[in-house]
């Protein structure tokens, strides 16, 4: 199984921006111009783009955020897209503009039946399930919402219903450089048997290095935001580390 580097590109009216902990109120703006932003993780190497909606995830519409997606997609290399994505219509429209692989997030909770339609429709391959939680338990809503379903658990839910692969995100880590919960990632792989995707808290090489090491456990890829833009990490030398290069 390969293991993937995956640029983020997270839009909050369409512009390029993180935020701390997945707070609307401590954002930080990176780039006006998203094409520029992928372009230049597409120089560096990147195979795939990880495109988020915040304002999606907050329950508001972005025109300029799916004018952007519409952009992004068009560059040449596959695209997974989420943030906002509560309906099979959402859904289609992301692929209809060339997504390559949808995550649902908030829905996995809220109607897993839509997911498994999804999943019916358009194959297992294009279709992900986002798992957000601190302290062991989900959130939903743009992580503004908590549940009592713990990672695992809505793990084999999805499983269930045909989902393959789940970014798991650690939102504790999000954003703020204390270093990615691969070993929380390994876990919900290796327990689910599920291909997981870690994410939040990326701060260094060491941190590529580190979830890496749990490619054999069925972690099959990472997702870096903020110590990409930061410059705490070069890209092409973090996919030298995914390929067994370094």
């Amino acid at each position: 199984m390969a293991f993937t580097i995956y640029p983020a590109i997270d839009l909050r009216k369409g512009k390029v921006v993180r935020l701390q902990y997945g707070d609307p109120e401590m954002q930080t703006t990176f780039s006006d111009d998203p094409v520029a932003t992928a372009n230049q993780w597409i120089t560096a190497g990147a195979r795939w783009l990880h495109v988020v909606n915040l304002d999606g995830a907050f329950d508001e519409f972005s025109a300029a955020n799916w004018q952007a997606l519409t952009q992004l997609t068009a560059l040449g290399i596959p695209v997974q897209f989420g943030g906002g994505i509560r309906s099979f219509r959402d859904a289609a429209m992301a692929l209809k503009r060339g997504v390559s692989r949808v995550i649902f997030g908030t829905i996995a909770i809220e109607a897993p039946d839509i997911v498994a339609d999804a999943v019916q429709r358009f194959g297992a391959e294009r279709i992900a399930v986002g798992i957000d939680a601190r302290d062991g338990r989900v959130k939903t809503r743009g992580w503004q919402t908590d549940t009592a379903v713990s990672p695992i658990d809505l793990g084999f839910e999805m499983k269930a219903v045909g989902i393959q692969t789940v970014i798991f995100t650690d939102i504790s880590r999000d954003g703020v450089l204390t270093g990615v919960n691969a070993a929380a990632s390994a876990e919900l792989a290796r327990e689910t048997g599920l291909n997981v995707i870690a994410s939040g808290g990326v701060a260094g090489l060491e941190d590529v290095h580190n979830t890496y090491a749990y490619a054999d456990s069925g972690v099959t890829g990472l997702i870096i935001g903020r110590a990409l833009y930061d410059k705490r990490i070069n890209l092409a030398d973090a996919i030298a580390v995914s390929q067994g290069n370094s």
